[in-house]
């Protein structure tokens, strides 16, 4: 009473937070979206490993770093309520796995980062300063990595798929369950942005997204990986609300979890986020499923999960960015 007092009538300045969200694609952006009403410092960390739709053509047709993860946390963090913001988002009609060079399937948003990019001769950190001063951006968006880098994964049976888009999609024969994923090179070194962030950070949120080509690729860069060890921050992890048709087709909590684990090792999180209502019915013709929550299966991160209704009705197989923003900022 005496703190909220104080704040009203005397107008404290607030304690800001430094909050990191590493990952990248729909599940980031949701979680960013929400954050970003609250007055916390905001630094997304994205893979740039994405070499598939509209982002990838664009990579391999001006070699520049994948720009549709970045694009989209960008306008998450967004506070511009006008058509500028709608501009950003906009998809020209057409195929997203067109010709490179095709505009058709394109976002107005990507093509705007690669003209910067080139307009700074190359500068990305440039490029996303002058996009984010554009789209006023509420937080940053940085790349996890420098240079040109590729993921290949290998299945349970032991095949090697190379490409983020032939395992996201499973382009590839014999078995869909997925085992380890891996950067190409090996060695690939972190954006010097990304591991001052986690250093700083006083909260660090991992996912939800793609596990094998969206969340890994981001946490096994190996600077990354050392940063987040090394943190003292509170760290959370969070489990998707429903298993993709091909990268983690009939994982339950206990695979998503032990996945991670294989990845970067045990005991990094303090809390891992459970979504507990799967009473909307996701489209068949989507052949999504509901995570299966095995606490059976759990152990001792059974202590750790804090579950809850973090679902967005209207889309099922999402997190509402609300819900799981408010039950991340009940943490601090």
């Amino acid at each position: 009473m005496i703190i909220s007092f104080l704040k009203n009538y005397l107008e404290l300045p607030s304690a800001t937070k430094s909050i990191v969200c590493l990952g990248g694609g729909v599940g980031t952006a949701q979680v960013l979206s929400g954050l970003r009403v609250y007055d916390h410092k905001i630094t997304a960390v994205v893979s740039m490993a994405d070499d598939g739709g509209s982002a990838g053509r664009l990579r391999r047709a001006f070699s520049v770093p994948p720009p549709g993860d970045i694009v989209n946390c960008l306008a998450a963090l967004s506070d511009e309520e006008s058509i500028v913001k709608k501009l950003f988002v906009y998809r020209f009609t057409g195929k997203r796995y067109g010709r490179d060079t095709d505009l058709g399937g394109q976002k107005l948003g990507n093509l705007i980062f690669v003209a910067l990019t080139d307009i700074f001769k190359g500068d990305t950190n440039k490029a996303l300063e002058e996009f984010s001063q554009i789209i006023s951006s509420r937080g940053k968006v940085v790349p996890a990595t420098l240079g040109d880098v590729n993921i290949w994964a290998k299945t349970k049976d032991g095949k090697k798929i190379y490409g983020e888009q032939n395992i996201d999609l499973g382009k590839y024969n014999g078995s869909k369950t997925l085992e380890h994923v891996f950067l190409d090179p090996a060695g690939i070194k972190a954006y010097k942005g990304a591991t001052d962030a986690i250093e700083k950070a006083g909260l660090i949120v991992v996912g939800p997204g793609d596990l094998f080509s969206t969340i890994l690729p981001v946490l096994i860069v190996k600077e990354i990986e050392k940063a987040l060890k090394k943190s003292k921050a509170k760290k959370v992890f969070i489990i998707n609300i429903a298993n993709k048709p091909f990268e983690t087709a009939n994982f339950k909590v206990s695979d998503h979890l032990k996945a991670l684990e294989d990845h970067i090792g045990a005991g990094i999180f303090d809390t891992i986020l459970v979504n507990s209502n799967q009473k909307p019915n996701i489209p068949p013709k989507i052949k999504y499923r509901y995570v299966s929550y095995d606490k059976e299966n759990l152990g001792e991160h059974l202590s750790k999960i804090k579950e809850g209704d973090y679902i967005n009705s209207n889309y099922p197989i999402y997190h509402d960015s609300q819900k799981i923003a408010d039950s991340i900022m009940s943490l601090l």
